[in-house]
Formats: structure tokens, sequence, C-alpha cells
């Protein structure tokens, strides 16, 4: 495909998988968008060097990736990949004069209010308190993580954060269990975090727990169990869910009492989006909720799940020609 220009590239970099599209004024071009599996790959770069020669486009007037992991100073660190990348190697693979590096959950930030509202599934449909409310994004995938979105007179502002490695909350002696459960295995370096929990690995790590918490002994993928909580064959599925979604209740509901996002909480990610059909079954609200003398407060958040599987690569494309016009 060879496109006129002005031509940007966006790119949404995974734990598993990156997404590579392209963009102009702002609006990601759907038919451009192609898939690579990080695990063939050293890097980003060699894809986006293999995605333009592929797509015909010589010059990027810019360039916008998002990166699951922490962003400083013009560098990238991927948590759960091997990869790193800085605004420099980023401007010699494209070509592209501006260059901005976002944490994924900043670019899911910019998506909002530029999805279509079919691509929401509401979870709590409070009426919410207008556009220029705070708002925060909470991803759940192969990590976790979330991101406050605030409405300034210079633009909007999506603060980056690292919260999925935060000490695992505990609520109950069941809570307490899971936690010293988690804080033994070798890759959990002594310290139980939200993500430990609350990710794809994460569910696998709590169906085994829940099968010790039985007497048992058995593990399954993270798609095996969706698939076990679907057929309603598998006890310790349903308690695994049952956990999971509760924790997850309990950490919205602390971010929540942070950032007070009055305009609306926007899960996202493949997990939140496979649970999304349970959060009501599994107690997700409830959890959410259970704040004491704060309860009858949190009715005041909407929730919705963002089910648009390229949300971050559209808040790219808005972030990037906001960048391009200052």
């Amino acid at each position: 495909m060879t496109l006129a220009l002005p031509i940007s590239i966006v790119s949404d970099i995974g734990g598993t998988n990156t997404r590579v599209a392209l963009a102009r004024d702002g609006q990601m071009i759907e038919a451009s968008i192609r898939r690579y599996r990080n695990i063939g790959y050293a890097g980003l770069e060699p894809i986006l060097i293999e995605y333009l020669e592929a797509e015909g486009v010589a010059h990027c007037d810019g360039a916008c990736i998002a990166v699951a992991g922490p962003v400083r100073d013009g560098e990238a660190e991927m948590t759960n990949l091997d990869w790193s990348m800085t605004d420099a190697s980023i401007r010699t693979a494209t070509g592209a004069p501006t260059v901005a590096l976002l944490n994924d959950l900043q670019a899911q930030g910019h998506a909002l209010g530029h999805l279509n509202e079919a691509s929401l599934r509401h979870i709590v449909a409070e009426p919410g308190a207008g556009p220029k409310a705070a708002k925060l994004v909470i991803g759940v995938g192969t990590g976790f993580n979330a991101a406050p979105v605030h409405e300034t007179p210079h633009g909007r502002l999506v603060a980056a954060s690292e919260c999925g490695h935060v000490n695992l909350p505990v609520r109950t002696a069941a809570d307490l269990r899971l936690m010293s459960y988690i804080e033994q295995l070798e890759d959990a370096h002594g310290l139980a975090s939200v993500e430990d929990v609350l990710s794809g690995r994460g569910l696998e790590r709590v169906y085994t727990w829940a099968a010790s918490e039985a007497r048992q002994s058995q593990e399954r993928t993270a798609a095996e169990i969706m698939a076990a909580i679907a057929a309603g064959n598998d006890a310790v599925a349903v308690v695994a869910a049952g956990t999971f979604a509760r924790m997850l209740g309990m950490v919205a509901g602390n971010l929540a009492l942070i950032h007070l996002p009055f305009g609306g909480l926007y899960l996202c990610g493949g997990v939140a989006r496979a649970f999304a059909p349970y959060f009501q079954r599994f107690g997700f609200v409830e959890a959410f909720r259970d704040k004491a003398r704060f309860a009858q407060f949190m009715h005041g958040f909407p929730i919705s799940v963002i089910e648009d599987d390229y949300a971050a690569l559209r808040g790219a494309a808005r972030h990037l020609a906001h960048r391009l016009a200052h």
C-alpha cells in the first residue's frame, strides 16, 4: 500500500504481540493494521523497518510507540519482554523526526472519547460527571497497570505509573494465604505484587493456589481456566475466578479512591475482556464498593470494559497528532 504524505506510524507492544499501523490526522488507518509475534524478533526496530517496507512508506512525519513497561527520559524498557528502545532508535528505524514513547496505558488513556460506543461494555452504568472529569484506565492482560486521565487547558494529560508492582492487598485470611503462596514462588522474588495475581499468568497462579487449598495438585493455562468457567465443570476454576474478580474489584476500588475518576474507570486488556461477562457473577462490583463507611461513595464511579483491541493504537495516533500540531 502506497500512501500520500503526511503519514505517521503507531505501534502497541504487548508482552506477546506487537501491533503496528499507519495514522493520519490523529486517525489510525484500519486497513494498515498488522500484528507480529514478538518471539520472532530481537526488538521493535526490525518490526518497524519490515512493516514500512511492506507498506511502501518511505518517510514518516512521526512515530508513537506504546510500550508495556516504564518510559523515562526517552527510553523504554519492556516489563515482560527482553526489549528496550529509545527515541533515537525509533527515529533511526522509521526516519520520523517526531517520536513519542508512551506507556501502553497512557496510550489507552489518550483513546478515551475516541472509541466507538459499541466497543464499550458497561459494568456499572452510573451517569458520570461530564467530559472534563478525571478518568482512569486499568489494564489487565499479560501484566497489570493503570493510568489517570486529566483534561487540562493545554490538552489531555495521561500520567504514567507502574502500579502493578505495588504490594497485593489483603482483606481476608484467604488473601493472606494467597499472598504467602505467591511470595514463595521463584519468579515473585519474595514479593506478592498486584500483577502477580491480576494478569494472565496471575490467573494461572490463583488457580494453582485454589487447587492447593482444596488439597489438589493441578495446573491450567489461563485459556483453559476461562473455558472451564464458561463450562461450569471445574469447582477449582470457580473458586479461582471468584478470588480473581474480588481481588480486581478491591484493587480497582483502591485506585478509584486514590484518583477519584468520576468520569469513569475503563478496564482494558485481554484478561479484562475475557472476564467481562463474569464480573457480576463473581462479585467484582461488590468488592469494588467494599470500603466500609465509603461504600456509598463508591457508587459514584461508572465502570466499563474497552473491547476494542486496537484502542492503544488509536490513542497513540491521537497523542502523536497533538505532538505534531504543537
